[in-house]
């Protein structure tokens, strides 16, 4: 499978694109805990000068996701199953009701937007493009919660959706894990389409649950969902 998470860069609009990429390779598990960088290395690989560089890892280090290591480099924060649980609550707490509201909020032009990403995700998923599956669903489900009219919550949500690691992404692309992740997102723009209120709920909260226990890693399960008083809908 390619691996284009670090390679050359033909794009001129290089700090952000740079920090795209660096956080997609943290996410993704490419670039892991306990491994150091530096800002030229990664600018060799990168095939750009190192000030951009430099200035996407001194943004994650003010996100909190990496720490400098004087005369070294930078190395990726570690998260603990702990710091995981505590992700995957927040995301359950805060992600599934502004879900159920920006969904009443959609239009028409709103759904076929999300059916547009929905099948980019299918696509990405279906060819074990990685870097493009992971770009997607982002767009995807930070676009959805956008319609919630909450500029900070969604700022919340994406910083904690980088603070994610899916370590094997490769491997369950092979397995097939991840087409089944993108089918989600096709019964998810059903369920908003349809205004099922309780099919949306109970698939937000699913597709949450499968983000902490089949991508989180062997034998990492989530904590129980503290989200609800009560079971979603089946």
């Amino acid at each position: 499978m390619a691996d284009p998470e670090i390679g050359p860069l033909r794009s001129t609009t290089l700090r952000d694109r740079v920090l795209e990429i660096v956080r997609q390779a943290l996410v993704s598990g490419e670039i892991r805990p306990g491994d150091m960088y530096s800002a030229a290395a990664l600018a060799t690989r990168l095939g750009v000068s190192s000030s951009p560089v430099r200035e996407a890892l001194l943004t994650l280090v003010n996100q909190g996701l990496m720490e400098p290591v004087r005369n070294r480099g930078y190395r990726v924060v570690p998260m603990s199953d702990q710091d995981l649980d505590e992700v995957y609550q927040m995301r359950m707490l805060l992600e599934v009701p502004a879900t159920l509201e920006a969904a009443e909020n959609a239009t028409v032009d709103d759904i076929a937007q999300l059916e547009s990403l929905a099948h980019d995700i299918e696509a990405a998923a279906r060819d074990g493009e990685v870097v493009a599956f992971l770009d997607a669903d982002r767009r995807f489900h930070l676009s959805l919660l956008t319609l919630c009219g909450n500029k900070r919550l969604v700022a919340t949500v994406a910083a904690l959706r980088d603070q994610t690691r899916l370590y094997g992404l490769d491997d369950l692309a092979e397995r097939g894990v991840l087409a089944d992740s993108a089918s989600e997102h096709h019964e998810i723009v059903a369920a908003i389409r349809a205004k099922n209120t309780s099919a949306l709920d109970t698939l937000i909260r699913a597709h949450l649950r499968h983000v902490r226990s089949d991508w989180a890693g062997a034998g990492e399960r989530p904590t129980k969902d503290t989200s609800s008083r009560h079971s979603p809908a089946v």
